[in-house]
């Protein structure tokens, strides 16, 4: 089989995530049913009910109109932007890869500031493009001058940023961004939690064309399941875009549910802000346990750093009472946990689980 998959394919490292929160549940003798999921940034309250009655009376036997036009009109509302600016995505990971596809690609390359979300990697990479990388610090920091030089000196196609970042958290500094873009270099900025940090780099738009924002429909509006990303970016680029996506990746439920979400957004907005309240009750509670260090966020998850043991055994520990986190394997994230906020009950859960593991050892650490 392997001499027809392309060779620079063959070796590539897949979405961490690949395990399902099932398949987990079932090796750790946990009912699918009452595992608390706190590993995938997931919307607790999910959709609005608008959007549960439009998934009621769809045209399912119907395509979808390939252009978006009634969802481009109501981001535009939303986002104070132009249709004309707007794309959409069958999830931001598909936006991700068709602005791979489109600026990246064989013989260009793409600069990465790391640790970040994985898929701007490999989305890269599945085009044929090649990946260069600049480190974050132990603290996530971004340096800045690291980061014009590698510009300057590397010249890639494409620089991809998140702001927030994931997995820690951190907004993009404002001054960061603008020296990147004043290097003439196309910047993709990832807003996925855009509605948790309430800040937003969308206002920039119309004085740099080498600037798009990249945003989600997941965790705001609690449709992960639906996939409906969009991108906000110069016109000519989002025509390009449209050039090279599938006419139908955007279904007609997705388009839909996305319609009524923004209908009824101040009831989304209300369970954003009891989320934003319980990340930060969660971060507080969090510091009392020694063996764990929260960094401060900006969106819907908080990462921790573990010290004194094992980030996997207490990955472990922890899913084996039924709550599942999101661990990693990369060597700069190999002792830390993410964890997302979810409803208060959660919370609960997690930090009785918690504290239970640590009076089971000595000085609070297995």
């Amino acid at each position: 089989m392997e001499r027809w998959i392309r060779p620079d394919l063959r070796d590539l490292l897949t979405y961490s995530m690949a395990v399902s929160p099932e398949e987990l549940a079932a090796a750790y003798g946990i009912r699918p049913d009452r595992l608390i999921r706190l590993h995938a940034n997931e919307n607790p309250y999910g959709p609005s009910p608008r959007a549960r009655e439009a998934l009621r009376n769809g045209e399912w036997h119907c395509y979808p109109d390939p252009q978006g036009r009634a969802l481009r009109r109501a981001l535009a509302e939303y986002t104070g932007l132009g249709p004309e600016r707007i794309a959409l995505g069958n999830g931001a990971d598909d936006v991700i890869d068709l602005l791979a596809r489109l600026l990246v690609g064989p013989g260009r390359a793409a600069l990465i500031a790391e640790p970040t979300f994985e898929m701007y990697a490999l989305s890269v990479r599945w085009h044929g493009g090649r990946v260069h990388v600049v480190q974050r610090d132990e603290e996530f920091r971004l340096p800045r001058e690291t980061l014009l030089e590698a510009i300057r000196r590397l010249q890639p196609a494409a620089v991809f940023l998140a702001s927030p970042n994931n997995p820690d958290g951190q907004l993009l500094p404002e001054e960061t961004l603008q020296a990147a873009l004043e290097e003439g270099v196309m910047v993709i900025v990832d807003e996925a939690y855009f509605e948790f940090s309430g800040h937003t780099f969308a206002g920039w738009l119309p004085r740099y064309p080498n600037l798009a924002i990249v945003r989600t429909f997941s965790k705001w509006a609690g449709l992960a399941a639906l996939r409906l990303g969009y991108a906000l970016m110069h016109p000519d680029l989002v025509r390009a875009y449209d050039e090279v996506r599938p006419p139908f990746n955007v279904n007609l439920a997705a388009q839909q549910a996305a319609l009524a979400s923004l209908e009824d957004r101040a009831y989304l907005m209300e369970n954003v802000a009891r989320l934003v309240a319980e990340r930060e009750r969660l971060y507080r509670a969090l510091q009392a346990f020694p063996f764990l260090r929260p960094f401060p966020s900006h969106t819907n998850f908080i990462l921790c750093r573990v010290s004194g043991w094992d980030a996997h055994r207490l990955w472990e520990a922890l899913l084996r009472r039924g709550i599942l986190v999101r661990r990693y394997t990369a060597p700069a994230l190999r002792e830390h946990i993410r964890i997302s906020v979810g409803r208060p009950e959660h919370s609960e859960a997690l930090l009785r689980a918690l504290t239970e593991i640590a009076e089971e050892v000595p000085h609070g650490a297995p």
